[in-house]
């Protein structure tokens, strides 16, 4: 079978799959009880590929809208610039935008920014002038007062975007009783109910009938539930991946903001890898770089700044950074309207939803052939009955009523033969996993990556703020010639008393001013740093120092900003001087900015030229801080001898070393346990950082990743390698440093495909984007993850802890062995369910379990039994096995083995009650046969609930190990049994059961429960070539 499925339904990925994938396996299960249910989780490939087409549609409208108005405008400008005279129009304010105290209306906004309408723009004077009419600051925002805020939102709108209003119970209703069985049961139930009421009256005639609405009702309904009840839990989840934090400046503070509650008015900070979360206009900002593909498909990147100051939702900052003035929000944005049009295909379906629909469809087509058999056997012998007694051309009422009913037994064989439920046990399980993960800090994002990372082997972490608690501190420092150790106010300042002035002055200068984070003042007047934590440690640092941040940033004027980029691993700024002189400031990787400079600060503050020997103890210095564990920054400077531009190159090289600062970013608890828990579970963790080697190094063997037969390179000399010796070097690879996001691509591309391994990548960045994208799971971080990174992924991990990854791959196995589980305890219902009902009917002539109990134990096996077992949580034994890779089967030889011994057990169970039970249980009288029917239903029934808690472990013996931590099981068990009681005892007359006495009872359990230590046996069967990698130690 195992081949079967790979050959026609093993072309799924987990992500990326190709259409003529998804296409082929679709055609193969293209005949389906319920298609509405079975297919709801699978992606709409129709549906995706109209949205395609009209977002290709949409963007070519956006494309000409843009552009034209643009031409047009030009033209304008010229013209009026010819005639000399300037075409005004004049702008009449809305008396309702008057009333709510604002002076431009949303309509007239939108077409501003919309159309990139200079001219509109220049008429309401400007930025400053829209922001004058919107009651707000280019410096401090808006008030933000609870009265305020409503009236902008009632004005100029929310910014959220029209949803889809979400699918009532009702509809889950109705999507179950499209199961094309349960409707021709539901027929043959309304035919024989109209029969017998004829013949027999009212109520007797109407039991059996009504016993199968009943029953189809039941499944309905317990259906609907589940999967309503899944639905919701999708729901919440969705609205998780949406939430986006924003920072915005209100009442003179800068703070973070939900991007719902954004409003037209507010100041908004971008920076690199931001998503634009609204419409609006450029305020203040350097080098910001605008990616709207997503909104026009032009690939090519957009300058914004003064001169093109239109931003506009939706779209991704590439490089820079700036403010906004939000003009636009929600529905009124292009983005906005362009949601609208778009109709979600849905996701792709995952690998084991895929596999699970063709071991569905296979045993369909069995449960189906098995249905044909019987009914015809069945046929057959009631007319050799006819022939027999001479009455084969009499017929009546009773016999076209029998033949109903056993047409109605083939249904309902079909009904339980076809495992209906092993496609959406997939998504159940993946449903209970995503919302547990959410407790335990990690949001998916992508379906099949909860399953995928069952599978991983291979995990490669950055270690800033995954592997260490990315809380950072300058505790130690470089300058003028000596090491200085800073670990309070203290030494802080006696580094100033120590070093000249001027020297001084500049450190201090270049701190403040070459910087992308901020030091603002909150309402209590305390000093808070903003920025990513190496700005904010530097901060903290110059405020150590004495500095003053504002007083340093008005004392000279940002001439132009190169923006930390991690391909250049610097970050530079040049100053335009009180006296006209023009400064530049550059820091970064140590080593690397090293390289920048020829000259050095000597002891008495005075810039040398920088000779080998200064060399030699810079490398030194900067060795002896990483082996530390220290992230070590350089912080140079060159004064400019001529006028600086903006559109001028910021030096390479020219400069002085100032100082070398090694910051202290400790370990993070747990995460030498967790990567030992890695180890254990077959998983290799590999390092992948920007940071020089030897800060690596450290860290590395730190966290128990570097071992003393594992290699440790540098991202340059990784580039340098040919194919033959990555595919010899990369499985030694622990620790590569120095790295650049094509380096981690590259590595990440080599382990899928030269080794096999089933990679997961954590990313934080912009540039970790394609890497993300490649890896089989991208886990990007929750905290200093940006927009562009999170969307690229598949897992974020909210608390950006290593830990926490950890966490993912447990629940991602217990998502497999809970399928397996599942699988493996509803084919021993399938096989056990067909065997005794064909036999039956080839040897009896007539079938032990009717149709309202075989519908019973279809609720038992489908829906319930997906709760009990596919909704486990997962147990600390589950990282002490190997992964299963990328080849691993769904059903497995142990699981053959489980399903053969405890379905032969209960064949033979069944066979010698049909054959035997009259004299074993000493039943005679009228009843005898209704008495033992019951008694032959009851053991089954309680065979498959002690099998069900045997399904618990595959291999291990104690299978009650957390049983009453997990109450779906315990209710779904409780559920089962009393309703099995009541079914027996009270509704005898539509499930054709006689109550039972004490003896009977305790025997039919008893049956059931010699099913366990049956199975405990089975578990003792060796299997040549399986390795006892389930088992568990009997407590």
């Amino acid at each position: 079978m195992e081949n079967y499925l790979n050959e026609n339904f093993g072309g799924v990925k987990p992500k990326h799959s190709s259409e003529e994938a998804l296409k082929r396996w679709r055609k193969l299960c293209s005949v389906v009880k319920n298609p509405k249910r079975r297919f709801r989780f699978t992606a709409n490939l129709e549906k995706r590929s109209e949205a395609e087409d009209m977002k290709k549609s949409n963007q070519k409208k956006l494309r000409v809208a843009f552009l034209v108005p643009q031409a047009a405008f030009r033209f304008i400008d010229v013209y009026a610039c010819t005639a000399g005279q300037l075409i005004s129009t004049d702008y009449k304010v809305p008396e309702e935008v008057k009333a709510s105290g604002f002076g431009i209306s949303p309509d007239e906004l939108a077409s501003i920014v919309e159309g990139h309408d200079h001219k509109k723009l220049r008429d309401h004077s400007g930025i400053e002038g829209i922001s004058e009419k919107l009651s707000t600051s280019i410096t401090n925002g808006i008030v933000a007062s609870e009265e305020s805020l409503k009236r902008r939102q009632e004005l100029y709108g929310f910014n959220r975007f029209v949803e889809k209003p979400p699918r009532g119970f009702w509809m889950f209703v109705w999507e179950a009783m499209q199961d094309t069985t349960l409707m021709i049961l539901a027929v043959c139930a309304v035919i024989s109910l109209v029969v017998e009421i004829y013949k027999e009256g009212w109520p007797k005639g109407a039991y059996d009938g009504l016993g199968v609405i009943f029953s189809i009702l039941l499944v309905v309904f317990v259906t609907a539930t589940c999967d309503y009840h899944q639905s919701l839990q999708f729901k919440v989840l969705d609205r998780e991946k949406k939430k986006i934090f924003i920072q915005v400046v209100r009442n003179g503070y800068r703070q973070k903001i939900s991007i719902y509650d954004l409003v037209v008015g507010d100041l908004v900070h971008l920076s690199i890898g931001d998503q634009v979360p609204a419409d609006g206009l450029f305020v203040s900002g350097f080098s910001l770089l605008i990616d709207e593909s997503s909104l026009t498909g032009e690939s090519e990147p957009v300058n914004v700044n003064k001169e093109k100051p239109f931003l506009l939702s939706g779209t991704k900052v590439q490089d820079g950074s700036g403010k906004m003035l939000v003009t636009t929000v929600g529905m009124r944005t292009e983005w906005g309207k362009l949601m609208a049009t778009l109709s979600e295909g849905g996701q792709d379906e995952t690998p084991l939803q895929v596999k699970l629909n063709g071991v569905a469809t296979i045993i369909g087509k069995v449960g189906l052939f098995f249905a044909i058999i019987t009914f015809a056997v069945l046929t057959k012998e009631l007319i050799d009955r006819k022939i027999s007694s001479g009455q084969q051309w009499n017929w009546s009422e009773d016999d076209f009523t029998e033949i109903l009913d056993f047409f109605a037994i083939a249904v309902t064989i079909v009904v339980v033969a076809v495992p209906e439920g092993l496609p959406l046990a997939v998504t159940l399980s993946l449903a209970f996993a995503m919302k547990k993960m959410m407790n335990d800090r990690s949001l998916v994002r992508n379906l099949a990556a909860c399953e995928t990372m069952g599978s991983a082997t291979c995990i490669c972490s950055d270690k800033t703020g995954t592997l260490t608690t990315n809380h950072m501190t300058v505790v130690k420092l470089w300058m003028c010639g000596n090491v200085k150790e800073i670990h309070n106010a203290e030494e802080a300042k006696k580094v100033m008393t120590e070093t000249s002035e001027g020297a001084s002055k500049i450190l201090i200068q270049s701190i403040f001013q070459n910087t992308s984070g901020e030091v603002v003042t909150d309402k209590d007047g305390r000093c808070h740093t903003l920025g990513t934590p190496t700005e904010s440690a530097l901060l903290e640092f110059g405020l150590l120092l004495g500095g003053n941040f504002v007083r340093e940033c008005k004392e000279a004027t940002v001439v132009k900003v190169e923006p930390f980029n991690s391909l250049r691993k610097k970050m530079a700024v040049v100053l335009e001087l009180p006296g006209g002189k023009c400064r530049c400031h550059c820091k970064g990787a140590a080593e690397i900015i090293l390289q920048t400079c020829d000259k050095v600060l000597d002891s008495t503050g005075q810039a040398v030229p920088l000779d080998e020997i200064s060399i030699n103890h810079l490398k030194n210095v900067i060795e002896s801080f990483a082996s530390e564990a220290l992230r070590t920054l350089c912080l140079v400077y060159v004064d400019l001898e001529n006028k600086f531009s903006p559109n001028d190159q910021i030096p390479e090289n020219g400069y002085t070393c100032m100082a070398i600062v090694g910051i202290k970013d400790p370990v993070r608890p747990g995460v030498k346990d967790a990567v030992q828990t890695c180890k254990s579970a077959g998983i290799t963790v590999r390092m992948v950082t920007g940071d020089n080697i030897n800060t690596a190094k450290a860290i590395a063997k730190e966290c128990g990743i570097l071992t003393d037969d594992g290699v440790a390179i540098e991202g340059p000399d990784f580039r340098q390698k040919s194919l033959e010796e990555l595919r010899e070097l990369i499985p030694k690879i622990q620790v590569m440093a120095r790295s650049s996001p094509l380096d981690k691509h590259t590595l990440v591309k080599h382990l899928r495909t030269m080794h096999d391994e089933v990679v997961a990548v954590t990313g934080d960045g912009t540039n970790d984007a394609p890497a993300l994208h490649e890896a089989d799971i991208g886990l990007a971080m929750g905290i200093a993850g940006t927009e562009v990174a999170k969307e690229s992924a598949d897992v974020i991990i909210l608390d950006d802890n290593f830990a926490t990854i950890v966490t993912v791959a447990k629940w991602g196995r217990s998502v497999f062995i809970n399928i397996q589980k599942f699988v493996q305890f509803q084919l021993t219902v399938n096989v056990v369910a067909l065997i005794v009902n064909f036999s039956s009917a080839c040897v009896t002539g007539s079938s032990p379990l009717t149709a309202v109990q075989l519908l019973w134990v279809n609720v038992i096996m489908d829906t319930l039994g997906a709760l009990a077992l596919a909704t486990e949580p997962p147990n600390d034994e589950l990282m002490k096995r190997k992964p299963v890779g990328r080849g691993g089967s769904i059903i497995s030889n142990v699981m053959w083995r489980n399903i053969f011994g405890q379905a032969l057990y209960q064949l033979i169970v069944i066979w010698t009650l049909q054959a035997k039970g009259k004299t074993l249980f000493e039943l005679d009288g009228p009843d005898a046969d209704l008495v033992l029917n019951t008694l032959i239903f009851n053991s089954f029934v309680f065979c498959q609930v002690f099998n069900e808690i045997s399904s618990r472990e595959m291999e291990g013996l104690n299978v009650f190990h957390g049983i009453l931590s997990n109450w779906v099981f315990m209710a779904v068990m409780s559920f089962t049994v009393v309703f099995q009681v009541i079914l027996i005892e009270f509704l005898g007359s539509f499930a054709s059961t006689i109550p039972l006495s004490q003896t009977q009872w305790f025997l039919s359990v008893l049956i059931g429960f010699l099913g366990m230590p049956i199975a405990m046996l089975v578990k003792l069967i060796p299997l040549p070539g399986e390795s006892n990698q389930y088992k568990l130690k009997v407590e």
